[in-house]
């Protein structure tokens, strides 16, 4: 009983592994829809890796379009790490459309990280990006406020290396400011905003970038600040900042200069203070080593009294 057990389960495993390498559904659909897709090459596909599915069933959508792809091409893909089934979804889009896109080329722009299948798609219907809100000045010191709308359609034979819808954004940003900042007034931006998109759509912005710029059209401008008032009003506090703070250090020059004077005056009185109370000493000194008499000292005394008597008449309210 255990030994028809195992080999109940030995042959359960075996026919597991031989449908694993050998999808004999996979097989069959393929030859129904003329894929010629061999069992010895789907044997290949699982010893490389190869999820054949994921080969298999985007070479039958091929034929069924009555495209000619080659299907180790299409392993080769897989292999490289790009998506088969988009690949061969956007040949047939890009076949169905009448665009001119081969298999090199698809793969080429898959590899490089862009969505082909969208890329067609793009081509056919073109997409609209809409651009943040640019603030530009006019030369009357005017900030206007664009809100722009842009239509571009996939250029297939610059997705490589092409740059993407950043680029345009920004050219088209760039473009827009330029062109109010060209305009004399305003005004003349106000009464034709069509001259902003055909200024800036003349430049070829789309240049070196994976898009054709369609058109560009102008949703909105409105009117913001004005600038160079503002800008004058700055100036204006600014100058008298500036006017302010050299009058302060002017002011402050004074009143260093004339407390410098103060103090040169209280220097001058105190040198005058000292040199009068020098003068009894060296009468005393004159008087004790018989220098000048006594009648001499009584004479000078009165002399100081008429001397100060004189100057209060002269001066009676003591100013």
């Amino acid at each position: 009983m255990n030994f028809e057990l195992i080999i109940g389960v030995s042959a359960l495993f075996v026919l597991y592994i031989f449908f694993y390498f050998v999808p004999v559904g996979l097989w069959i659909s393929a030859n129904l829809s003329n894929a010629r897709v061999g069992i010895g090459q789907l044997i290949a596909m699982r010893l490389r890796r190869v999820d054949p599915k994921s080969v298999v069933d985007p070479m039958i959508n091929a034929v069924k379009a009555g495209l000619n792809l080659n299907l180790e091409l299409l392993e080769a893909h897989y292999l490289a790490g790009g998506d088969v089934e988009r690949v061969v979804k956007a040949l047939i889009s890009a076949q169905k459309a009448g665009i001119d896109l081969n298999f090199d080329r698809a793969t080429a722009i898959d590899l490089a990280g862009r969505d082909v299948l969208e890329a067609v798609r793009m081509s056919v219907n073109p997409r609209v990006i809409q651009t943040p809100k640019v603030a530009a000045v006019a030369g009357d010191g005017i900030q206007l406020i664009v809100l722009s709308r842009i239509t571009v359609r996939a250029n297939i034979e610059r997705l490589v290396g092409g740059a993407g819808e950043d680029t345009i954004v920004a050219r088209v940003g760039e473009g827009i400011v330029t062109t109010i900042g060209s305009s004399r007034t305003h005004k003349l931006v106000l009464e034709n905003p069509d001259r902003i998109s055909k200024e800036v759509i003349s430049k070829g912005l789309d240049s070196g970038t994976a898009f054709e710029i369609l058109s560009i059209d102008i949703a909105d401008v409105d009117v913001g600040q004005n600038i160079g008032a503002k800008l004058q009003m700055d100036q204006a506090e600014a100058d008298k900042n500036i006017a302010q703070a050299r009058a302060e250090s002017r002011r402050a020059e004074a009143v260093a200069t004339e407390q410098e004077n103060k103090a040169r005056v209280q220097e001058a009185r105190a040198s005058v203070v000292i040199a009068e109370a020098e003068v009894p000493k060296a009468i005393a000194t004159a008087l004790l080593n018989g220098n000048i008499g006594y009648m001499d000292y009584l004479q000078m005394k009165n002399i100081e009294a008429d001397t100060d008597m004189r100057s209060k008449i002269s001066n009676p309210e003591g100013k």
